[in-house]
């Protein structure tokens, strides 16, 4: 008797555990709490899955949460965002007699400031021009003294003098002024050269939208590509010396007003 009960409470017991099945299989009913969660965990977005890291070219393609592109380093470690989600506008190779008056006040009418980088020996030819960059409130910056597009190759004494040389002939124009940034010409960067120029407290400044003015393409040109190809965080570059620049200043007429609308406009 006892043999038989316990033969049944066997057979009893192994069929239960075919009828539930493992743990975890399959045929398990799915828990509801596991199921709202998959539902509400976000999945990574496809620039996600398939993007590096922006490149030092293209820093604005990773915005911050501001909206401000992500900070990013230039050749060798230049700057080339303004590092906020302003834009800052920079005219290179100047002080020109002709241009840069015209400049200044297309300028003044926006109410826009911003960056000069002014070659040496044009300072010294026009120093009331620098007195009037400085009092309009833009931001000096370093362009060499001949504007050498192989600076950064020389040795560093020979680099230190030429930036040294153009800092004293701002300052005989305007005693005192400030001249944090050195741009190099052409942006043909070393590491020789940016070691010499933070030796000298200045930051070595680059850019990241280049419409080509100096190859004086149409006015129309110039307007349409900065216009489609600016974003926050950018640093535009143009000249207002180096040669006639009637087709910038042409484009600036359209580019001012299109850029204070959509930016806010920053002289670093």
């Amino acid at each position: 008797m006892a043999q038989s009960r316990l033969n049944l409470a066997v057979a009893i017991c192994a069929a239960v555990l075919i009828s539930c099945g493992p743990t975890g299989s399959a045929d398990a009913p799915p828990d509801p709490w596991n199921e709202a969660v998959a539902k509400t965990k976000p999945r990574p977005s496809k620039r996600a899955r398939t993007s590096a890291s922006p490149t030092p070219s293209n820093p604005s393609a990773s915005p911050t949460a501001s909206g401000a592109p992500a900070p990013s380093p230039g050749p060798h470690g230049s700057q080339q965002v303004t590092g906020s989600s302003a834009v800052a506008l920079t005219f290179d190779d100047g002080p020109d007699p002709t241009w840069t008056p015209k400049v200044l006040a297309l300028l003044r009418k926006h109410k826009v400031k911003a960056t000069f980088c002014v070659v040496g020996i044009e300072v010294k030819r026009h120093p009331k021009l620098i007195g009037e960059i400085v009092r309009d409130g833009h931001t000096l910056c370093n362009h060499t003294w001949d504007h050498d597009l192989r600076l950064g190759k020389r040795s560093p004494g020979h680099i230190k003098a030429n930036l040294a040389r153009t800092n004293a002939a701002i300052l005989s124009a305007v005693p005192g002024a400030q001249i944090p940034y050195f741009r190099q010409p052409g942006g043909m960067w070393t590491k020789r050269g940016v070691r010499v120029v933070r030796e000298l407290d200045m930051v070595p400044l680059h850019w990241n939208v280049d419409p080509r003015d100096w190859t004086k393409p149409p006015a129309r040109q110039i307007s349409s590509f900065v216009k489609r190809e600016t974003k926050k965080g950018d640093i535009v570059l143009l000249h207002d010396g180096g040669g006639n620049r009637t087709q910038t200043y042409r484009a600036l007429h359209d580019v001012l007003p299109h850029l204070t609308r959509r930016f806010q406009l920053t002289p670093l």
